[in-house]
This record gives structure tokens, sequence and C-alpha cells, in this order.
């Protein structure tokens, strides 16, 4: 098939062996073809505008800006993007989070070839992906039937980029540089995090703060 029939694919992750694995695997297949690469949001946001893909298949844990924040961009920059996050992470906690910033659907990272091109297609197709066990978690959130929600779900995209800011050990500075917002903001932003999650003091946050990035991490 002439590469200019096939869907363009924009590949976002910070790890080049995934992005390796992600274009061989697409490279298989007749109906689609990997455009560009990048590995930081800025570099997706430069890919975007130049290469206008058909599908952005990026990860949630990027260097700087995370996943979250480059889908929203994404969404400013170029209406109706498709974006599909691929993630290590858990989808429990992440995936009605990325569907609300503005993407299409979310996959493992462990899942196999033919259900990453499942996923993919169904996308491509203007269709939302998701597990069959998040999407009848979705539908009982929705009908009201969950009862009790983990209290980082109760975090705004911006104090749950602070929490885990702080489980990687980064200083109100760090982390201020980082999001390019000023301490004392930051500040605000960590003593609502505390309050959310009924800790008493700043030890007790960082301590929960490092446990939950590393079980997220898989060390």
């Amino acid at each position: 098939m002439p590469s200019q029939s096939r869907h363009r694919i924009l590949i976002v992750d910070d790890h080049p062996m995934m992005r390796e694995g992600l274009r061989t695997l697409i490279s298989r297949e007749r109906d689609l073809i990997v455009c560009g690469e990048a590995e930081t949001a800025g570099q997706a946001l430069d890919a975007v505008a130049k290469l206008k893909p058909d599908l952005v298949l990026a990860d949630i844990t990027l260097p700087g800006p995370n996943g979250i924040e480059l889908i929203k961009d994404i969404c400013a920059l170029q209406q109706g993007m498709l974006i599909l996050v691929i993630s290590m992470h858990d989808e429990s906690l992440y995936a009605e989070r990325v569907l609300h910033a503005g993407a299409r659907g979310y996959i493992m990272k462990q899942e196999n070839g033919p259900t990453m091109m499942r996923a993919i297609r169904q996308v491509l197709a203007k269709g939302i992906y998701l597990s069959d066990k998040m999407s009848a978690r979705i539908l009982e959130n929705v009908v009201g039937q969950r009862t009790k929600a983990s209290p980082i779900e109760r975090l705004s995209d911006r104090e749950w980029e602070v929490f885990q800011l702080i489980g990687r050990g980064k200083s109100t500075v760090q982390i201020a540089d980082e999001l390019h917002l000023s301490t004392k903001t930051v500040e605000a932003h960590r003593a609502r995090v505390k309050e959310k999650l009924d800790l008493q003091t700043m030890t007790e946050l960082i301590s929960f703060a490092s446990r939950w990035v590393e079980t997220q991490d898989g060390r």
C-alpha cells in the first residue's frame, strides 16, 4: 500500500527501545506507518505541528510536562487530533484522566501486538479504546454504583502532577521550576494534596507519595 494512503502515527515515548518496538510492530501493518518520533512533550508538540499525524501514540510518563498536560496542549494546538495513550501504569487510575484531557483511549504496554493494533484502529475509526474491565468501571461510575474512590483520584491534574514529583524526591523549588510555577503556587497545591489525602505532615505526604510512585513504577 502506498505510504501516502496509510494512517500516519507519531510515537511519543522517552525510551528508545520502546519506540523501536512500536515502530517495528506498526511497520508490519499494510495500512499504518510511523511518520515520526518524539521523546519529550516539547518535541511532540513540534512534531504534531510539522507532521500532522493521523494518530499520536503517547506514553503518559515523560521528562518535564507529563502526558496529561501534553494531551491538553495537543488538543489545543490541533483540535480533533486522535490520541491513544500507551503506558506501563495501571489504567484504573490514569484512564479516566487521559480521557478527560482529550485522549481517545488507554492501553497498557504489556498488551500483545494484536490488541495494540486493535486499539490503534479503533481510535483511528474515531472510537474509544479501553479494556473491558475499565469500560465496565467507567460505566459503573456513570450510573452511580461506585461508592468509594481512591483518594488520589480526587486530586486535580495539577495536584496529581505535584504529588508525583514529591514522590520522585523533588523539592518545592525543583517542582516549581519543572512545572513553571511559583513556589507559593506549588506550596498551595501541596497543601491541598495533603488535605485531600487526609495527611497531617509533610513527612507523611513524602512517605505516602514515594511509596505510591514506587508501586506505579514497578520497582
